[in-house]
């Protein structure tokens, strides 16, 4: 059996120097994000039960709780945590391989032109891929701490063509000298660059496993009826979470708690979680395309639609905006004129609340309990 070792380490040469430590001796890595507080790391550090834990400064020091992992395993990584507790999720290296294998073939990857930019966070799955993906293929690879603008932007005048990003980055940044910039974590926005791939995938995936709502080389969708949830199968498709649970079924599809559905083009459209369509008066709304419209608005930096409990609709549609002025904010009658031109009448917002900034992930990813129960707060005060 191999033993899991947890690298608490910043992005950068060093971390991938630890991680091929640990491959040539036959164990697994498992990044831990070093901007958890302590009550959310010992809970990491618990669910991954890594053996070794490896500090900034490459001291090592072996964990009394750790458990084996079996042989084979590549990497251990935690799921973003926006709908719960974070899990881990056990990707062996064969699931590593053939996501890096169809994800180079379908970008057109050539280690003797490319350079691959990682600049997320490594702890999760849209930054870590980027060096798998890069070790695996021998593609040149350049790792930061993290994303700022200016580091960015040097590494690509130093040679980078290839990175992965989060559409927030597309607002602070000119990414037109890149030759592909992927994007991952949260819907693209309306209009973005040519230059720009929108993936589809989650931590269980490996990173993105759809590009543009189709599929990479022996990736399968489904989506099922009449519920509409999406499922995956494919070979970077991990088996199991850290605690045994098995992540697909006996067929081997992954249920990914997504809705969407296959448009006329034969791509998959993604509508949002299931769990967070807001089902009002016996009519679902799902939030995606509320945002999208709201976004439009040019005193509108963000949005976020959510449903809230009422005793006449079981739940009304709010919500949460975060505008380009605050002291001018949108007028409300002309956002939900907007929201009524584009989308269905009972996809209105019944309130509008002007908040600072939305709660978010590391990666970007809004926190929509966290805003619901915000919203729900307020409607009560």
């Amino acid at each position: 059996m191999a033993e899991l070792v947890a690298l608490a380490m910043p992005g950068g040469p060093a971390f991938v120097d630890q991680l091929r430590r640990a491959w040539d001796a036959g164990d697994a890595v498992f990044p831990l994000d070093l901007r958890l507080p302590p009550g959310p790391r010992d809970e990491a550090l618990a669910a991954a039960a890594p053996a070794l834990l490896v500090d900034p400064d490459g001291t090592r020091h072996r964990l009394q709780t750790g458990r084996a992992v079996d042989d084979g395993t590549a990497v251990v990584v935690a799921t973003s945590g926006t709908t719960g507790s974070p899990r881990a999720v056990v990707l062996d290296h064969p699931a590593v391989a053939a996501s890096a294998d169809a994800t180079s073939r379908r970008l057109g990857v050539d280690p003797s032109r490319d350079h691959w930019l990682a600049c997320l966070p490594l702890a999760h799955v849209g930054g870590l891929s980027v060096v798998l993906r890069a070790l695996h293929t021998g593609t040149p690879l350049s790792v930061l701490a993290g994303f700022e603008v200016a580091a960015v932007d040097e590494a690509r005048r130093g040679g980078a063509t290839l990175v992965s990003l989060v559409p927030t980055a597309l607002r602070r940044m000119d990414v037109g000298g890149f030759r592909v910039v992927v994007l991952g974590a949260a819907p693209p926005p309306a209009e973005r660059p040519a230059n720009t791939v929108s993936t589809y995938g989650m931590t269980e995936t490996g990173s993105g496993c759809v590009y543009d709502g189709v599929a990479l080389d022996g990736v399968e969708i489904r989506v099922t009826e009449p519920a509409g949830e999406i499922l995956l199968r494919g070979p970077m498709v991990a088996r199991t979470y850290r605690d045994g649970t098995p992540v697909v079924d006996a067929e081997g599809w992954l249920h990914t708690g997504d809705g969407g559905r296959i448009d006329t083009n034969g791509r998959l459209a993604v509508d949002g979680r299931l769990g967070d369509v807001v089902n009002t008066g016996g009519e679902k709304v799902w939030p995606a395309p509320v945002e999208t419209v709201l976004r439009q608005h040019p005193g509108v930096r963000d949005a976020c639609v959510v449903g809230i409990p009422d005793p006449e609709w079981g739940q009304r549609v709010v919500a949460a905006v975060v505008v380009t002025d605050p002291a001018e904010p949108p007028d409300t009658d002309e956002l939900a004129g907007l929201v009524r031109a584009s989308v269905s009448p009972w996809a209105v917002p019944k309130q509008f609340h002007v908040l600072p900034a939305l709660p978010t992930t590391s990666l970007g990813k809004v926190r929509r309990r966290e805003v619901a129960s915000l919203l729900a707060g307020r409607a009560s005060g």
